[in-house]
């Protein structure tokens, strides 16, 4: 079929890429002109593993197209895809404007039958404000339904070909016909489509990320519990995964979740709540633990060495997870900002995310080539992202380059009796405290 995708962001270019991979003619579309000729030239402008293999297959495979011209693609397709940013307001709400301004531009170039397909996150109801939108400008049929992506950064291309299922909610045999062609490569593969009315389909997104959110903020409360009581939290996370019921996922405490998706959801529901008089209280708490999170293990530092002023402390990751250089409410970016305040000296490592840390810090910290360099003189490491590279480290190196054996690990990478062994002092989160 042929398909286009307006928004060329990790959603839409995942999305676009992926739809071609699965044997359709995708056109993406995106306003910013220096991105579109980046792409055109084969280069892939966002960090996601496998993307760029898929990305350059099917630009050489003459399926996958990109263009600034909504117009020009609209000649070639009846299925839209929508793809486009919703950022929280500064009361959380979803701003919904970049998706309402191209549903107006749809509806003012229709020629024919259309099918417009909200991938993008949005509040329930939205689905209903842009057929009504639409109807005001065209003459024309059209359908519009709500498709939302459940991609994790790092496992985009993998969630996008196998995925746990195919949320589709619509009203309209013609819209389901239409998507059951789009995605039969994959349901013919097994994987279940789920079809059901927009607002549900709009809902379940919401509710599925908060969900998550809400598990990873859990286990952190449980790890912070656990230090109070003496208990592992490593063996209480493995007995509750044991129950089906529960599952393992989502159970490894830390630093607390970041992102473009669950901070951002999770805000965005509690608003939706509140315009309906419903009060999410248990999201309202999740929000403000999982801010807490963040830096939890800046006291424990500045307990350790007696006070910031003046000390080095090396950060190993700044994204704010593996295999992705999203940075958009990373854990780091709270530790560092606390750092600085109070006096200390930052030095950071992470081999993808550095450049987009350096447009929002500049030169205010220290930008290390590689882990070991980033640790030259440091009183202390903080390990903010659980990287592959920091997971089995060469701890020779580290107590010949430290100032300091003391490592807070926001990511419960080591084993206790190995850092024990090597004669750290090593804080990580629901653990025993190790004392070198």
């Amino acid at each position: 079929m042929n398909i286009t995708i307006v928004g060329t962001g990790y959603v839409g270019l995942v999305s676009g890429t992926c739809l071609a991979d699965l044997g359709h003619s995708v056109h993406c579309v995106d306003i910013n002109r220096e991105k579109v000729e980046m792409m055109q030239k084969g280069k892939v402008p966002i960090y996601e593993p496998q993307l760029e293999e898929v990305f350059l297959r099917n630009i050489k495979g003459g399926r996958l197209f990109f263009t600034t011209e909504l117009k020009e693609a609209m000649k070639v397709s009846n299925v839209i895809f929508l793809a486009l940013p919703t950022p929280p307001g500064e009361d959380g709400s979803a701003d919904l404007s970049y998706v309402l301004n191209v549903a107006e531009q749809i509806g003012d170039l229709m020629t024919e039958y259309t099918l417009i397909v909200n991938k993008s996150t949005v509040p329930v109801g939205t689905s209903e404000k842009v057929k009504n939108l639409i109807q005001t400008k065209t003459k024309f049929p059209f359908d519009v339904v709500s498709n939302p992506e459940f991609l994790r950064e790092g496992y985009a291309v993998e969630d996008f070909m196998k995925p746990e299922r195919v949320i589709v909610g619509g009203s309209s045999q013609r819209a389901f016909e239409i998507m059951d062609r789009i995605y039969l490569p994959l349901t013919n593969a097994g994987i279940k489509m789920i079809k059901m009315d927009e607002k549900s389909s709009e809902l379940t997104k919401y509710a599925s990320n908060s969900f998550l959110a809400t598990k990873i903020t859990f286990m952190n409360e449980i790890a912070n519990y656990c230090e109070k009581v003496g208990a592992d939290v490593d063996k209480v996370r493995f007995g509750m995964g044991s129950d089906e019921r529960i599952g393992n996922r989502f159970l490894f405490p830390g630093l607390g979740y970041g992102g473009s998706c669950f901070p951002k959801d999770v805000k965005a529901l509690i608003k939706s709540g509140k315009e309906v008089g419903h009060n999410f209280q248990i999201l309202e708490s999740v929000e403000k633990i999982n801010q807490k999170q963040k830096t939890i293990l800046i006291p424990e530092v500045e307990k350790y060495l007696g006070g910031l002023e003046g000390k080095n402390i090396a950060i190993w990751g700044l994204a704010f997870k593996e295999n992705t250089d999203d940075i958009r409410e990373a854990p780091s970016l709270e530790i560092i900002e606390q750092l600085l305040e109070k006096g200390a000296k930052v030095t950071a490592y992470d081999s993808i995310a550095s450049d987009n840390v350096k447009k929002i810090w500049k030169n205010k910290i220290t930008y290390a080539d590689n882990m070991y360099d980033c640790i030259e003189g440091a009183d202390a490491l903080i390990i903010a992202t659980e990287w592959g590279e920091f997971r089995n480290p060469h701890f020779n190196i580290l107590k010949e380059k430290m100032k300091n054996r003391a490592i807070f690990d926001g990511r419960n990478l080591y084993d206790l009796n190995e850092l024990a062994f090597h004669g750290f002092y090593y804080k990580s989160i629901g653990r025993k405290l190790i004392k070198k």
